[in-house]
């Protein structure tokens, strides 16, 4: 979510100088917008000088910080070329906004003490907003990127009658099922803690996190157990964390914070966009869109997924070259721009596809009428004996599993170390490392690699991934991280690094705990064969002629996530160094244990 820092500074603060004020073109003002309970949120006012029509109002709303945000001739200039009035927000409780910040604010309940929630202030915002900003329409839009998409979202859901349309980009939708702090029950480690950290110590960011450490990998492993955070370092200052460590299951408290859990209508127009390779909020957008896509009887709900990382699409120069040969621009001038202004503006509709998804393997984009499309045929790909990935099922001869040994006390790096903090400033990897080269891990014992032959032609999925395991352990608990990977051949014409890289197209963790309810868990069986189904959520790519699939699989992703401790504690949060155990398991592979990924097979171009 802290990425959407650089993007609300201009999409880069290295280079906020080289692009011109907001003033040049707008007359902007600060002044405090009051809410319904008397709390009062610094906003920036920027009113275009030289305007013979009324303009609608672009409003954007952020818990970082809005004092040195450029956005009108950075990340808005082709917004700002079809004229609008402008608006930043800081978020209640952050920076110069007062109140309390309360971080992913459930709605209020109707007997709730509590006055306000996001969309309360959302509403209160517009309501002032087109009363009080000069040679407005009457028309507002409201979008933003990660927490920002999150607050849109908000301004969505009881929508002040101006708001007209809406755009949630990379919403921070569920963060324990898919997004921010947790995945399908592994806790997200080092994101947490920093990001918790960062949030809470202060109103603005201010304080620094304690890491001493150049490679978080050993800071966090001599962090030892969970309860040593509040010992050493929060100590109660950090209001998320202590929820982390009080509801470590999908309980109460999570629900109420989950966004799509609250979609019940679409009620204006709303773009939902996200990307494949998001390392924070990939599940929030795909959520968001399906959530919304169940009451979307007017046709007012799209999505677009394009070969980016975290706000990715607002900013040219965090391209991943893998993935992306240049798409931000394309999208920002011909998608996000006339679709805003075929709502606010009196300009002719635009043919919005219902998903515009790009396909990174051949390098294009494809518009669907439904998302997943309905059309497709199902396939398996299974693990089989010797290493092969098949789309044909285990034979009764070949051997019935392969096993490894994961250890808690040498976890396997979620990228090649040294792994910088997640928001340092110097060089993180952080936002591009769902791309890396997977080839990092070669050679260690404890992960498990499946590979189909070469492809002898393309081969496209879209849709959804979903990885069916047959495992054991001799543990009484374990994390199960599945990655569908696209290796490249050896050689590659005219572009020699791509030889043989191993990029993941889909991936997840999930612990196994929770493989018969997220909020009832229950001790896994030692030794018993048993099913454990990871999503590994959406993808629309083709794997080339010449390619490999590859399936690999192990128990740690280190400190992106948390050690499963192996042995059975309730809570993990409150595991003591003895509870950190090695443990073997093994993945089944015969006719009646058959380990696969289901993908959904359609024609490729």
């Amino acid at each position: 979510m802290l990425i959407a820092l650089a993007v609300a500074a201009s999409s880069s603060l290295a280079g906020a100088q080289l692009i011109p004020a907001d003033e040049t073109t707008h007359n902007c003002r600060f002044v405090m917008v009051p809410m319904r309970d008397g709390v009062k949120l610094n906003t920036k006012v920027c009113e275009a000088k030289n305007s013979a029509v009324p303009l609608p109002i672009i409003l954007g709303r952020t818990p970082y910080g809005i004092n040195e945000w450029r956005a009108i001739h950075g990340e808005y200039r082709f917004l700002a070329a079809d004229g609008y009035q402008f608006v930043y927000q800081d978020s209640r409780g952050r920076h110069k906004s007062e109140g309390t910040f309360l971080m992913n604010a459930p709605l209020r309940a109707p007997n709730d003490a509590r006055k306000w929630d996001e969309s309360t202030d959302a509403y209160d915002t517009v309501d002032w907003l087109v009363k009080h900003v000069a040679n407005n329409n009457g028309r507002v839009g409201v979008l933003g990127v990660s927490y920002p998409g999150f607050l849109t979202t908000m301004a969505g859901i009881s929508p002040h009658p101006a708001v007209k349309v809406i755009s949630p980009q990379a919403p921070m939708t569920d963060t324990w099922l898919g997004d921010d702090f947790f995945h399908q029950g592994a806790f997200r480690l080092s994101y947490g803690f920093e990001y918790a950290g960062d949030m809470e110590l202060s109103a603005n960011s201010s304080v620094p996190l304690p890491i001493g450490n150049w490679d978080t990998y050993d800071f966090y492993l001599n962090l030892g157990s969970l309860a040593n955070v509040e010992a050493k370092y929060f100590k109660g200052k950090v209001p998320t964390w202590t929820a982390f460590a009080a509801h470590p299951t999908y309980d109460a408290y999570w629900q109420a914070r989950a966004v799509q859990r609250q979609l019940v209508k679409v009620t204006v127009p709303t773009l939902t966009v996200g990307g494949w390779w998001d390392q924070e909020d990939r599940w929030g957008a795909l959520a968001t869109y399906k959530a919304l896509e169940r009451s979307d009887a007017g046709n007012k709900n799209f999505l677009v997924m394009g070969p980016w990382n975290h706000g990715g699409w607002r900013n040219p120069a965090k391209r991943m070259e893998v993935v992306d040969p240049g798409t931000s621009e394309e999208y920002l001038r011909d998608i996000e721009a006339p679709f805003f202004a075929s709502y606010l503006k009196d300009t002719k509709a635009v043919a919005q596809p219902e998903a515009k998804l790009y396909d990174a393997g051949a390098r294009t984009w494809r518009s669907f009428d439904s998302w997943p499309p309905k059309a497709g045929v199902q396939k398996s790909l299974y693990a089989r004996a010797a290493g092969l990935l098949s789309f044909d099922p285990p034979a009764a001869a070949e051997t019935a599993f392969d096993q490894y040994i994961s250890d808690p006390a040498r976890p396997v790096p979620y990228r090649a170390r040294p792994i910088e903090q997640t928001y340092d400033s110097r060089g993180s990897r952080w936002s591009d490392w769902e791309t890396e080269d997977q080839r990092f891990v070669d050679g260690r014992p404890d992960l498990l690699t499946w590979k189909t032959e070469p492809l002898a032609a393309d081969l496209t999925i879209a849709g959804d991934v979903i990885a069916k395991l047959v495992a054991a352990t001799t543990g009484r608990d374990a994390d199960w991280v599945v990655k569908l990977i696209d290796v490249f051949p050896d050689s590659v014409p005219g572009n020699w690094k791509r030889g043989g890289y191993e990029l993941m197209v889909a991936h997840e963790i999930m612990r196994g705990r929770y493989r018969k309810s997220f909020t009832n868990p229950e001790p896994i069986q030692p030794n018993v064969p048993t099913e454990f189904t990871v999503d590994l959520h959406q993808q629309s790519h083709t794997f080339r002629k010449g390619h490999r699939i590859m399936v690999q699989i192990q128990s740690t992703w280190f400190p992106a996530y948390d050690r499963n401790p192996q042995s059975w504690v309730t809570n993990i949060f409150q595991a003591k160094a003895v509870d950190f155990q090695a443990k073997t398991h093994r993945i089944w592979h015969t006719p009646s244990k058959a380990s696969r990924v289901d993908v959904t097979i359609v024609p490729s171009r």
